[in-house]
């Protein structure tokens, strides 16, 4: 697997991405998305944006938001504040 893969089941993420984020140690990571310290939503494009998804992930107060392509490819990546 690549840094992101995307199935029919959602979109699978390497946890590495989001301890560069959130500057936590992976096992940290785990940990928190277990028990939902960490958060994430994921979004489907449609129309214009049809095979493009989005997932947000959430954690004390900041934000990593990945774009991606069909295939997983990163299109982009934000970090920033959120509630």
């Amino acid at each position: 697997m690549g840094a992101v893969e995307v199935t029919e089941a959602g979109v699978v993420v390497d946890a590495a991405l989001l301890v560069k984020a959130f500057r936590l140690e992976e096992a940290a990571i785990k940990a928190r998305m277990r028990d939902g310290r960490i958060t994430s939503v994921s979004e489907r494009g449609e129309g214009a944006d049809a095979g493009r998804s989005r997932v947000t992930f959430y954690h004390a107060g900041r934000a990593l938001r990945l774009t991606l392509d069909a295939q997983g490819e990163i299109l982009g990546k934000a970090t920033f504040p959120a509630r």
